[in-house]
């Protein structure tokens, strides 16, 4: 898993009923995934055709949902435990919730990762209604799974990567576009302030014999520098400034988790903590570092599509 939370849908009465009925609680399934630091992605699918086409084209998925009976719609002669041994005989071992309205399934113990859920059981209910509450609990389950505090800062140190990499490209494609005097002075500018005040800390640190503080210090064109080389550019084409926002809650956290060491706390449970600046990343911290990154990366696309026009 990524930033992205992707879902895949099956359902014969998926345009019918589903996207005709149930608008808002699409809407709010939507944003139940972001409440939990993650970009939706719902694909929904109205027979096995489009099933199949949609797991070759889209890759993977977090999470397949599909009614049982699909012998509504022409062309469906099996039924949702059929098709989901043929996914996981191509090798595709996402979790899937099966949902039926007519009561207990036979076999599907024999699957791996399965949910069975039967809205026959929901006193009063509506079927599709008790089924969208069933996919948040098993949503939460599949990110909970996920959340391993080691996987989620190779996730989260994967993610800024990117966005390094993506400033870096920016950069580069604007330069080749405009050739732009201003920012080249200013990328100038930028590697000799930096250097100018690193001989002046490491000539600070050789007379204090600090080579403690040598040994740990990132040189050349950095992501905190490509971030200052964007802002130059915003301010050449007058572009809403989020550079310093940007700094503060993606370039630095990642500086601040890169340098964090795992422990256990008080409850048992797995952290990191950076103890020179007295940060814990747990749960929380993480899942707010990922909806700072998915708003990031955002502001960096619109960015890009502005240097584009």
């Amino acid at each position: 898993m990524k930033l992205d939370y992707k879902l895949l849908w099956l359902d014969d009465k998926i345009k019918s009923v589903v996207l005709s009925d149930y608008q808002d609680d699409i809407e709010d399934l939507k944003e139940y995934i972001k409440s939990l630091g993650f970009k939706e992605t719902i694909d929904f699918v109205r027979t096995e055709e489009e099933l199949f086409s949609k797991l070759d084209k889209a890759g993977e998925y977090d999470l397949i949902m599909t009614d049982y009976h699909l012998d509504e719609t022409k062309g469906n002669t099996r039924n949702g435990a059929e098709i989901i041994k043929t996914i996981r005989d191509k090798n595709i071992f996402t979790e899937i919730m099966f949902y039926s309205a007519q009561g207990e399934i036979v076999d599907t113990h024999k699957l791996d990762r399965i949910t069975f859920f039967s809205s026959s059981r929901v006193l009063g209910g509506d079927h599709y209604s008790a089924i969208f509450n069933k996919a948040k609990e098993l949503i939460e389950l599949t990110v909970r799974k996920f959340q391993n505090i080691v996987a989620m800062r190779g996730m989260i140190m994967h993610e800024t990567s990117i966005l390094d990499e993506f400033c870096f490209e920016l950069i580069s494609d604007y330069l080749t576009k405009t050739d732009s005097q201003k920012v080249k002075e200013s990328i100038f500018d930028e590697i000799i302030s930096f250097y100018k005040r690193k001989f002046e800390e490491v000539s600070k640190y050789k007379k204090n014999g600090r080579i403690d503080k040598v040994l740990n210090d990132p040189l050349l064109f950095s992501f905190s520098q490509r971030a200052n080389t964007l802002k130059s550019i915003i301010e050449e084409i007058n572009f809403d400034d989020f550079i310093d926002e940007f700094k503060l809650r993606v370039i630095k956290i990642r500086n601040q988790f890169a340098h964090s060491i795992l422990e256990i706390n008080e409850d048992g449970i797995e952290v990191f903590r950076n103890k020179s600046e007295d940060i814990t990343f747990d749960e929380e911290l993480c899942k707010q570092i990922r909806l700072d990154i998915i708003n990031h990366k955002g502001n960096l696309d619109s960015l890009k599509m502005e240097l584009d026009k």
